[in-house]
């Protein structure tokens, strides 16, 4: 058999199999749509949920589980993630606040746990999402909470304090930061970028562009706004930026930690059940006493409870008083999590659940 014959069997086999996936996911669709109709004739008037952050968290799971390759198992996920994005968009079109402009990073950790069949609105400050959805203009807001290089983003914790809102998921999204500018090498004065971008590729900077200044905007996306109209200037942004406005990429990857992460929280109106494979945020506040992390944390060591991150803020509450936030396996709903909250209380002024979610899938 000749290599056009053998080529023509097998672009008769993929287009068979694409007939068969095309028809699996319409009817997938249909079942989405026959999910929406039963919520409906159940509701007696109360709102319907159609999202569940914990149902996807467990179809994702099963999706990973039983992968035999040879796609990996993220990308595989991710398909499914855009295939359950669409049909979720028959049910009920959501709406997503996040940090804005367009092109940045928290922009792709909103794509990448929602899909793409979201509407995505842009807010200008971290404030701002969490106003919009207290007030319900969206169903969901993503804000970014810490760096692996950088550490905490403090303005998300502290809206926390006067906040109701709750963590429904997590998104963790590796940062790969690039050079960029239309401007030739020896022409480059400046470099634009995010106060924490320039901070995540201060050593590369030191060593290839010592002698330019260094100027913070307000987001990545801004920078390589204002580098892809300005002579002589560069920006450190994502492959989004970069797109969104046109410039191009001197350097890759400049990013001083390879393995830089940013973690970024989901956040809307409801609860959100146990999917099995939980964490928890809490914000506990405590007087100025001696012991007094000491007597906070130490039910969860009796209890062989994992923590994940502890973060200390001042309390507005008074000079020298403090708010721990603490992050920690497993759901509040869970017998022993809600007798270690219990024993917490006992010597706290005050404990907050902010939420019980899934650990990041992807």
């Amino acid at each position: 058999m000749s290599e056009e014959k053998e080529l023509g069997v097998l672009r008769d086999q993929i287009d068979s199999l694409d007939q068969q996936i095309q028809k699996l996911i319409n009817e997938r669709a249909k079942c989405a749509q026959n999910v929406a109709v039963v919520k409906e004739k159940y509701a007696n008037g109360k709102a319907i949920k159609f999202y569940r952050p914990e149902r996807e968290a467990q179809v994702l799971r099963k999706v990973m589980d039983r992968n035999e390759g040879p796609i990996a198992n993220e990308d595989m996920a991710r398909l499914f993630r855009e295939v359950m994005s669409v049909c979720l968009a028959l049910e009920e079109p959501l709406k997503v606040a996040y940090l804005g402009p367009k092109g940045t990073f928290t922009q792709a950790a909103a794509l990448k746990h929602f899909g793409h069949s979201v509407e995505c609105l842009s807010q200008v400050s971290i404030s701002d999402v969490f106003r919009e959805v207290m007030s319900g203009a969206v169903n969901y807001g993503v804000v970014p909470v810490e760096n692996s290089t950088e550490g905490v983003v403090t303005h998300t914790l502290d809206s926390f304090a006067d906040s109701t809102l709750q963590i429904c998921g997590e998104v963790a999204l590796r940062i790969h930061h690039h050079f960029l500018s239309n401007e030739s090498s020896d022409s480059i004065k400046v470099v634009y970028s995010h106060p924490q971008s320039l901070a995540q590729c201060r050593q590369w900077l030191d060593t290839h562009w010592p002698n330019i200044e260094r100027i913070p905007v307000s987001s990545n996306a801004e920078a390589a706004r204002k580098a892809s109209k300005e002579k002589g200037a560069a920006a450190i942004a994502g492959d989004a930026a970069a797109e969104l406005y046109s410039i191009q990429a001197i350097a890759n990857n400049i990013e001083d930690m390879p393995d830089n992460t940013t973690r970024f929280l989901i956040i809307g109106v409801d609860k959100t059940q146990s999917s099995g494979e939980d964490k928890t945020s809490i914000m506990v506040s405590s007087r100025n006493q001696p012991g007094a992390l000491y007597h906070v944390l130490e039910p969860f060591h009796k209890a062989s409870v994992s923590l994940t991150r502890i973060e200390t803020r001042p309390s507005r509450n008074g000079a020298w008083n403090y708010n721990f936030f603490i992050d920690f396996e497993g759901h509040a709903s869970d017998t022993e999590i809600a007798a270690v909250l219990k024993q917490v209380a006992g010597s706290a002024s005050e404990i907050k659940i902010l939420g019980s979610y899934p650990k990041a899938v992807l």
